[in-house]
C-alpha cells in the first residue's frame, strides 16, 4: 500500500514567493495555496494541511493572529513562519508564540527543503495533533503494566529540570515523551524545540544548535538563531544524540555545565535558560566503551533514564493502540470507522513490528485510505503481513539450499531488507533508516556499499553462485 502524499499550505501575498514555492514543493506533496489570512483560515479548514509555510505579514489579518486562531482550534498542524528582515527578536516571537520554525526572505533552498523535510518526516507534530490529550496520559497510549511505569516515571520527574535520557527503539514514541514532560512541568508555556541530531551533516549540526554570526562561513548571509536560542525558557529535545560528533558533544557537554555557549563566529557567551531531554535507538554504553560517545557526556546527560518498550513487548497494548489511530484518523477521513476481525486481530498480535507504534499507526492509516471495505479482513492488509519469502536474500534456508558464500548471502540479505524499507518509506531515507533502527547516515553508507540508489535500485548486479 503506497503511503499518502502529505499537503502543504502556503500562504503568501506576494504571487512570485507563491509560484515559487509551489514549483518546488509540488513534485513531492500536494500544495495548496493562499494570498491573505481570511483565505489561510478556510483553506486550513478544509484542507487539513501537514503543514503550514505562513507569511508574518499579511493581508487582513496578519501571519501571528493566523497562527493564534490555528493554535485554537487545535489542529496542531506545524507552523513555519515566514519572515522578510523583520529581525531575530520578531522570528523569536513567533517561535514562542507556537511556531514550530521559522525561515528568512530570500530563502536558502536547501534550508527550506530541511525544514519542511524535518518537520514532516519526524512525525512527531503531526503525531501531536492527532493525538495530544486524547491518550490514556496526555498524548501517551497503552493499558499495559510497562506503560503504566513509564506513565508514573513522567509525571515523577516532570517537574524537575534536571536532564532526561529517553531510551528505546526508533517509532516507540521518545517525542511524545518529551513533550509530555515539557507539557506537565512549569516550562509548559515556554518553546518546545525538537531536534533531530541524525537530520543534520555533521558541518551543519553545530550552526543549528548553537547558530552563527553572518559571515561566519560560506553561505552564512545573516545572523541565524540556533535551536538553544529558540528554546530559551523552554525545553530542548535532541533526539538520536548519539549521532553528534564528539566535536560538536564537546559544546553540548559545556552548555550543560555552564548554561551558556557561542554562536559560530562570535566571541561573547550567549546565557540561555534551556531543560535538555535526549532520545537514543544506540546503546551509549557501548559507543562510550568504543570512544565514538564521550563518557562525561554521557553521565551528564543521563541523570534520569526512562526506558520505552518495544511493541512487541506489549502485546496487550496492540490492539487497543490500533482502535486508537482508527478513532483519531476519522476526522481526516470523512468518518470513517474500520473494525478488525479476528483473524486480523491475530495477525497483528503474531507480527514483530519492527516498526513499533509509528509502524501500528502507519498500518491503520494506510488502510483508513485503501481498504475496500469497512471490516478489515486478512486479504486487505500489507504483503508483509502474509508471511511471504522471497528466495535468496530474504530466505536464510533458500541462501543455504543454493550453496551461496557467507559473505554474499550477508550482502543480499542487507541489500534486500534496506530496499523494502526504501520502498515501505516512499524512498525517504530518514524514515527508512528508522524502520531499520539505524541512523540516516549509516543507513547512507550501506547503500553506496551495496550500490543501492536513491530509488531502491541496484546499480551494478549483485554477486553470483553457482546453481
Amino acid at each position: 500500500m503506497e503511503e499518502q502524499r502529505r499537503k502543504i499550505l502556503i500562504v503568501d501575498d506576494e504571487p512570485s514567493i507563491l509560484s515559487s514555492l509551489k514549483l518546488l514543493l509540488q513534485q513531492r506533496f500536494d500544495v495548496s495555496t493562499a494570498r491573505d489570512g481570511e483565505e489561510a483560515l478556510g483553506v486550513a479548514e478544509k484542507e487539513s494541511p501537514d503543514l503550514i509555510l505562513l507569511d508574518m505579514t499579511l493581508p487582513k489579518i496578519d501571519g501571528m493572529e493566523v497562527m493564534r486562531r490555528l493554535k485554537e482550534r487545535s489542529q496542531g498542524v506545524p507552523i513555519v513562519m515566514l519572515t522578510g528582515g523583520l529581525g531575530v527578536r520578531t522570528a523569536v516571537q513567533a517561535i514562542k508564540a507556537g511556531a514550530d520554525d521559522f525561515l528568512n526572505k530570500p530563502f536558502d533552498l536547501s534550508e527550506l527543503q530541511r525544514v519542511v523535510q524535518t518537520l514532516l518526516e519526524s512525525g512527531a507534530a503531526a503525531a501531536q495533533g492527532r493525538t495530544k490529550g486524547s491518550g490514556d496520559f496526555g498524548a501517551l497510549v497503552g493499558k499495559s503494566s510497562a506503560m503504566a511505569g513509564v506513565f508514573a516515571m513522567v509525571e515523577q520527574v516532570a517537574g524537575r529540570d534536571t536532564t532526561v535520557l529517553i531510551t528505546g527503539e526508533s517509532g516507540t514514541g521518545k517525542e511524545l515523551v518529551a513533550r509530555e514532560l515539557h507539557e506537565r512541568s512549569a516550562r509548559k508555556h515556554a518553546p518546545f524545540v525538537a531536534l533531530n541530531c541524525a537530520a543534520f551533516p555533521e558541518s551543519l549540526i553545530e550552526s543549528e544548535l548553537f547558530g552563527h554570526e553572518k559571515g561566519a562561513f560560506t553561505h552564512a548571509v545573516e545572523r541565524r538563531l540556533g535551536q538553544f536560542e529558540v528554546a530559551d525558557g523552554g525545553t530542548l529535545f535532541l533526539d538520536e544524540i548519539g549521532e553528534l560528533s564528539l566535536a560538536v558533544q564537546v559544546k553540548l557537554l559545556r552548555f550543560l555545565q555552564e548554561q551558556e555557549f557561542y554562536r559560530v563566529g562570535r566571541s561573547k557567551p550567549i546565557r540561555v535558560n534551556v531543560r535538555v531531554v535526549t532520545a537514543t535507538n544506540r546503546n551509549l554504553e557501548e559507543l562510550v566503551r568504543a570512544k565514538a560517545f564521550r563518557q562525561d557526556l554521557f553521565y551528564r546527560i543521563n541523570v534520569i533514564n526512562i526506558p520505552l518498550p518495544s511493541l512487541r513487548d506489549r502485546d496487550e497494548d496492540i490492539m487497543h493502540l490500533a482502535e486508537h489511530f482508527n478513532r483519531a484518523l476519522q476526522n481526516r477521513y470523512g468518518g470513517r470507522a474500520l473494525s478488525f476481525s479476528e483473524d486480523v486481530k491475530n495477525r497483528f498480535l503474531g507480527h514483530g513490528w519492527p516498526g513499533n507504534v509509528r509502524e501500528l499507526e502507519n498500518v491503520v492509516e494506510s488502510l483508513m485510505a485503501l481498504c475496500p471495505s469497512d471490516t478489515v479482513e486478512l486479504p486487505h492488509l500489507p504483503a508483509r503481513f502474509h508471511g511471504h519469502s522471497t528466495a535468496g536474500a530474504g530466505d536464510p534456508a533458500a541462501a543455504l539450499a543454493s550453496g551461496l558464500a557467507y559473505e554474499d548471502a550477508e550482502r543480499l540479505f542487507e541489500t534486500e531488507i534496506i530496499v523494502r524499507a526504501l520502498k515501505r518509506a516512499n524512498f525517504v531515507q530518514t524514515r527508512a533508516a528508522e524502520l531499520l533502527g539505524i541512523s540516516r547516515r549509516m543507513l547512507k553508507y550501506k547503500m553506496d556499499k551495496l550500490s543501492i540508489s536513491e530509488k531502491g535500485e541496484l546499480l551494478r548486479p549483485g554477486p553470483k553462485h553457482e546453481n
